[in-house]
């Protein structure tokens, strides 16, 4: 499909989606929802793509949801909003190859989610971090109440949701909710050297390694050690496992095929 909310590129085995409704602040639409939906099917369909930033044009990451479209939602649309919202959302962290959320400004309500989503937070210093839904009289509905407790614990994840209150990518970082901040001109420089890096690993090992964090997260530490277990032994069964380990041996780079 064509995309007239976003900006997708290809820059070698990288894909660069960039949210683009800088005049709504890149807000999320039902239609931006889509589109985002087919250009993450274009990543996983596209063997020649091992991993994917995601940014925003202008003065925004991701403002929010489109408050212009929800206003004045029943419950049972409002559902169907966030279910549609949830699952895009879900398919960036349940996917096999890893995303970087290069977050160069306003990141709020779901445009925090969407960040959260990502396996990495690369905020610019004019970077913002917040889930404000509780002065529209809701709560987080992009996965926020979930996710954010998960980085950075029950209780500051209270208050922020509770409070509403906006913190800047200094704080987000503090918090453990950014990686890591660089200045503002640099951002884009960033994410790219730092997704080289991992598209030069194993991509089996990294989506094993994906895998492994994000369902242990959710278990016990026992069961979450056995599925480690069964993926680590899947490794030694990879052409990759066999030429990394040599490699080692023979003092020299390894060069990975998957």
């Amino acid at each position: 499909m064509s995309f007239e909310n976003l900006l997708f590129e290809k820059q070698g085995n990288i894909a660069v989606i960039t949210m683009n409704r800088p005049k709504a602040l890149n807000a999320l639409n039902n239609d931006t929802l889509k589109e985002l939906d087919a250009a993450l099917t274009k990543i996983k369909e596209d063997a020649g793509i091992k991993g994917a930033i995601i940014t925003g044009s202008g003065k925004a990451f991701v403002a929010g949801a489109d408050i212009s479209q929800m206003a004045d939602y029943t419950s049972e649309q409002a559902r169907a909003y966030m279910e549609a919202a949830q699952e895009v959302f879900n398919r960036i962290e349940l996917m096999g190859k890893p995303f970087i959320a290069a977050v160069n400004g306003y990141a709020l309500g779901g445009g925090c989610e969407l960040a959260m989503a990502c396996d990495i937070r690369i905020a610019s210093d004019a970077a913002v971090f917040g889930q404000p839904e509780i002065n529209l009289g809701i709560i987080p509905g992009f996965g926020g109440s979930q996710r954010l407790p998960r980085l950075i614990g029950l209780g500051l994840a209270r208050e922020l949701i509770y409070t509403g209150r906006n913190v800047k990518a200094d704080e987000a970082a503090a918090l453990g909710l950014a990686n890591k901040v660089v200045p503002a001109d640099t951002l884009m420089d960033e994410a790219m050297s730092m997704m080289k890096i991992i598209v030069s690993k194993s991509g089996i090992a990294v989506r094993y390694a994906k895998i492994a964090i994000n369902r242990g997260a959710d278990t016990d530490i026992y069961k979450a050690l056995e599925l480690e277990k069964d993926l680590i032994s899947l490794c030694f069964a990879t052409e990759d496992q066999k030429e990394g380990c040599h490699a080692f041996l023979e003092k020299r780079p390894a060069v990975f095929k998957s």
